[in-house]
């Protein structure tokens, strides 16, 4: 973060604010940004796309009441900073002015150290990397037809000073390897999709080989040749490790988010200290995960990175709040103000969200299905933070018949309501596990971690195709 601090030094920040605030503004924020990337596509042996970026910049915002105003600017000197603020200040010109409170730095609770940083592996070791990925996709089975693999990486610094006088810095890196392989028979073709993704830098890479990456992309794409059409009707699911996380973060954890909850437009409103779901369900939003995708040591309103159980028992706790929402409903900031970029103002997201442990061996939950689904995979859906209500596509899953797994299944949905699924999980496994993924809302897309253990819904209707 040295560059940032240099090149933004206490005083040229402060004339910043100052030039912020001279409208009549209640708070002004300046949130500076310094971010390298780098992208790869391998698509069947061909380097499809090898790019490297860098971009800098900071956005100014201004806030009276409840007007906003925003600039932002790629420019790092002090006449363009000085320019934004004053565009952004006469968004919400008032009466009066206030001067900027003494800058402070507040202790940094948790670190995400990068043993092996991405800009110390060269472009040819990134083409050597997804190259193993692609061979042990094919190696599993002539079946395989396509193979693209994707590799990113992202080094990105902030600095954030607002007119309360906090000023903070972060340095967030995360590396990610993809493969998605194609399967292929008598016209039937089948995908299958795995990743490795962390807060880290190569190390994530060491930790789980690209091989093992490619060959997992592999398998399923092939042990879904094997499917069969999905039954359909109301039926108990036993969701994978990691993969009822997702369900959660979809169909519940928007509508706990605080904009949301501030509009009225979440079944979630006015729940607080009432049972939203089963007592062997506890949710948890957590930014301090060690290395988790979506983990960092300061939001990008510079509040601490923190763990905020949303649900503990099946009882609802604590919403999601950045700065505004935590005023606008009287609430602590829990440090989910997150944006895309410089240019984008902050809003409520999730960071690694998850289900919490509970006491149940894996193999015991999918024993128990008399007749049922065990999802392995969770594609593409919609829902309706308003309601609740969603559908969301099965990438793998299986028929499970008096314990045993009897065959894959395709074109499978899940039908439900978040209130409801939460209410119906009967059965909390032993196993959580974190899957990574890249969360939109306004345009803005963030990373998110997203975890749970093996978990039962005991009864939830199942789309399929038989």
């Amino acid at each position: 973060m040295a560059d940032l601090r240099d090149r933004l030094d206490d005083g040229l920040v402060r004339d910043v604010l100052a030039a912020a605030l001279s409208g009549g503004a209640d708070f002004a924020e300046v949130y500076a940004e310094s971010r390298a990337t780098r992208s790869l596509r391998l698509e069947d042996r061909r380097v499809e796309e090898l790019a490297t970026g860098r971009d800098v910049g900071a956005g100014i915002r201004v806030v009276r009441g409840s007007r906003v105003g925003y600039a932002y600017t790629n420019l790092l000197d002090r006449g363009s900073l000085t320019d934004a603020a004053k565009v952004a200040a006469a968004a919400v010109q008032g009466e009066g002015s206030r001067q900027p409170a003494d800058l402070t730095r507040p202790d940094r609770r948790v670190e995400h150290p990068v043993r092996k940083p991405p800009g110390e592996v060269d472009e040819a070791a990134l083409v050597e990397l997804a190259q193993r990925a692609e061979t042990a996709a094919r190696d599993g089975s002539p079946e395989i037809a396509q193979v693209v693999v994707v590799y990113a990486d992202v080094d990105q610094e902030i600095l954030v000073v607002n007119s309360d006088g906090r000023s903070v810095d972060d340095r967030r890196v995360r590396t990610r390897l993809v493969t998605q392989a194609v399967a292929a028979r008598d016209g039937l073709i089948q995908t299958g999709y795995e990743s490795a993704g962390a807060s880290a830098g190569h190390e994530i890479l060491e930790a789980t080989p690209p091989e093992s990456v490619g060959a997992a992309a592999g398998r399923q794409a092939v042990t879904m040749l094997d499917s069969r059409p999905a039954p359909s009707g109301e039926m108990p699911v036993v969701m994978w490790r990691g993969h009822g996380g997702v369900l959660f973060h979809e169909a519940c954890g928007h509508g706990m988010e605080g904009d949301f909850v501030g509009k009225d437009a979440t079944v979630f409103v006015g729940k607080q200290g009432q049972r939203i779901g089963s007592e062997l369900l506890s949710g948890v939003d957590d930014a301090t995960v060690q290395n988790g995708w979506g983990s960092f040591a300061f939001d990008d309103e510079g509040t601490p990175a923190q763990r905020t159980v949303m649900f503990q028992d099946g009882v609802l706790t604590d919403y999601l709040t950045d700065r505004r929402s935590s005023h606008r409903l009287a609430a602590p900031a829990t440090g989910n103000g997150r944006r895309e970029s410089y240019a984008h103002l902050p809003v409520p997201r999730m960071t690694n969200t998850y289900i919490t442990a509970g006491a149940t061996k894996p193999e015991e939950a999918v024993a128990s299905l008399d007749r049922g689904i065990l999802c392995k995979g969770i594609g593409g859906g919609q829902v309706n933070p308003a309601t609740g209500d969603f559908v969301f596509g099965m990438t793998e899953a299986y028929l499970v018949e008096k314990g045993e797994i009897v065959h894959p299944v395709r074109g499978a949905n899940l039908v439900g309501n978040g209130l409801q699924i939460l209410a119906d999980v009967d059965i909390v496994c032993n196993d959580v596990a974190f899957l990574q993924g890249m969360c939109g809302k306004d345009g803005q897309s963030v990373a998110a971690g997203i975890g749970s253990p093996t978990l039962r819904i005991g009864r939830i209707t199942i789309g399929g195709t038989a």
